[in-house]
């Protein structure tokens, strides 16, 4: 049965998930925003989504580019979750997959060091 929590207490703890960043990692983070939405409009079981230029990928060019965005969909992870701790760790999890992606780590790299 899918785990109960208001948007706020979700939002606090995708915070809280931020704040477990490294500040070596968090201080490179570049022009990222993240956000919570209900669901993947096109994928409504996906957990969360990078969408932008990696850091690997930007050039000398780079600039005057809306942020990149770290979208984590809040009822997609309640669906999986039976309790508060597993949904933290879950939001820990996908959060660390997609600041992955914002590094220019792919999901093959990803599964191969454990966080697939």
């Amino acid at each position: 049965m899918p785990v109960e929590m208001s948007r706020q207490r979700f939002e606090e703890l995708v915070s809280e998930a931020l704040d477990l960043i490294p500040p070596a990692f968090a201080g490179a983070m570049d022009n990222v925003v993240v956000l919570v939405e209900d669901r993947h409009p096109d994928e409504p079981s996906l957990l969360g989504l990078y969408h932008g230029i990696a850091l690997t990928e930007r050039t000398m060019d780079y600039g005057g580019v809306l942020p990149d965005r770290i979208t984590i969909y809040r009822e997609a992870i309640l669906d999986i979750c039976r309790d508060e701790d597993e949904v933290v760790d879950e939001i820990a999890i996908t959060v660390v997959h997609e600041i992955a992606h914002h590094f220019g780590i792919d999901d093959d790299k990803l599964h191969e060091l454990g966080w697939g």
